[in-house]
């Protein structure tokens, strides 16, 4: 027996059709929002995990900040300290010098001359004295000349004594104080001893 369906089937198809439509739609929206939600969590996840990490290198940057002023404190304490060591041993070092020169001079002078002044500036050196004669002046001249911490006479002044009316000739010698001359073999030069220059 043949059945014949007098029901609007093609109604009942597009009905379930858009059904199926609808709820494919609901679906794909779902499943776009859940992505879209997900990746929004992992980038959030991820900022955070960025913005933790910028904070651990800033607290490491400062550190590093602190000990680089801590470092620079130290060179400028080590600098101000070698100075103050350079400055100690050259002291210690103008220390003998000093007393060389002045036994120097004392050693050059020879018989009828007297120092009444000297003065230093750096190792330049200015006696100024009194002398029975012009050849007592030279023969100081001449035991600068050899001695081994000062050196390189030059007479500034001379007044004889006629001119001076104290009987005694008046001079000013300028000199360098300096290094000894044979400080490598050990040798040492004897200045010329007074009397040997004649009146």
């Amino acid at each position: 027996m043949i059945r014949i369906n007098l029901l609007p089937w093609r109604e009942a198809a597009r009905a379930r059709a858009k059904r199926n439509l609808g709820v494919g739609a609901v679906a794909a929206v779902a499943i776009t929002a859940l992505i879209g939600l997900g990746v929004h969590t992992l980038i959030g996840e991820r900022i955070a995990y960025q913005g933790s990490r910028n904070e651990l290198l800033t607290g490491e940057i400062r550190q590093l900040d602190k000990q680089l002023q801590e470092i620079k404190d130290l060179e400028n304490t080590k600098a101000r300290m070698i100075a103050r060591m350079t400055i100690i041993q050259q002291l210690q070092a103008s220390r003998p010098a000093a007393v060389h020169l002045l036994d120097e001079i004392v050693t050059s002078l020879p018989d009828g001359v007297f120092l009444t002044g000297m003065q230093q500036g750096g190792s330049a050196v200015t006696l100024k004295g009194r002398a029975q004669s012009n050849a007592r002046v030279s023969g100081l001249m001449r035991n600068i000349e050899g001695a081994s911490w000062i050196g390189n006479p030059t007479l500034a002044v001379v007044e004889n004594k006629e001119r001076t009316g104290t009987g005694l000739n008046h001079f000013q010698v300028n000199l360098h104080q300096q290094t000894p001359k044979q400080a490598d073999t050990g040798q040492s030069i004897t200045p010329e001893k007074g009397g040997r220059s004649p009146n």
